[in-house]
């Protein structure tokens, strides 16, 4: 016998497609970024989608490549195929498979017999096309089936599942958000995009209008300021020569605020005069 010394191969794609339609393809990117997302945070989860998996060092004909799988317990990071025994001997605890017309009974025998053998311990399964979800849970050595999968909520992942009157899969995540695709998630932060904008604009209004107030409230009390200190120049001078009144007028606040001290030592008209021209030199 001949036992040969060439390294195993192992390789990242069996040849298949992802997904045979554009529908499978949607419910596959639906599942595994809705898990992504779920688990964005946890550093010790890996998800991945079909990704194949060897369980065995050694044999790189048993294998199989989920639709989408969850690995706790497992770094998230690149992987070309997840190898079992590379990854500390963890199997992924969950899968999931969507189904296509091209997938038969006997394939899909094979896959639960795989997925019992290797150490699943939540396997689901969901027919687009006839709207049904299955579901299988681990006890002791064989996976048994979840009796009622919708309403269900998963013991590892804490997601819920359900069914709509359609038939369409939905997942929610233990929070009560619920799983999301693409589409939905863009159409969402293009709302929240507008709504934020629409609160800068309702903000920069807010503040354009207590600028506003604010030099309204200013231009009044100036008013009050210059209609005193001319009652009480001509008070002081009497009656007020022509456009000494506008001179006054002109002056800035600070100005103003100096000629209602100085205007007490005025004894003549032409005091005020010589005043201004001062101001007016300086």
């Amino acid at each position: 016998m001949v036992v040969s010394t060439e390294p195993v191969v192992y390789p990242d794609s069996d040849g298949l497609p992802m997904s045979e339609n554009t529908e499978q393809f949607r419910w596959i990117v639906y599942i595994k970024e809705g898990l992504e997302w779920l688990f964005v945070d946890a550093p010790d989860v890996f998800v991945a989608g079909d990704l194949l998996w060897y369980p065995l060092e050694g044999d790189n004909k048993t294998r199989q490549a989920p639709d989408a799988l969850v690995a706790f317990g497992r770094p998230k990071g690149k992987r070309g195929s997840y190898r079992q025994w590379q990854e500390a001997g963890v199997p992924p605890q969950v899968v999931f498979e969507v189904l296509s017309p091209g997938n038969s009974v006997r394939e899909m025998m094979r896959k639960f017999a795989f997925y019992q053998r290797f150490g699943v311990e939540e396997y689901y399964i969901y027919d687009p096309e006839a709207g049904t979800l299955d579901g299988y849970r681990r006890q002791g050595e064989v996976l048994e089936d979840i009796e009622s999968p919708a309403g269900w909520v998963s013991p590892r992942l804490r997601v819920r599942f359900d069914l709509d009157a359609e038939g369409q899969l939905q997942m929610w995540r233990p929070d009560g958000a619920p799983f999301e695709s693409y589409v939905e998630i863009a159409a969402r932060a293009e709302q929240e995009r507008q709504r934020a904008e629409q609160e800068r604009q309702r903000a920069e209004q807010a503040e354009q209008r207590a600028e506003q107030e604010r030099q309204r409230a200013e231009q009044a009390e100036r008013r009050r300021a210059l209609s005193l200190v001319l009652r009480l120049l001509t008070r002081q001078v009497g009656t007020l020569e022509p456009g000494v009144s506008e001179r006054v007028g002109g002056l800035p606040d600070e100005g103003l605020d100096a000629l209602a001290e100085a205007l007490l030592d005025f004894g003549s008209a032409a005091d005020l005069q010589s005043w201004l021209d001062g101001r007016a030199a300086g």
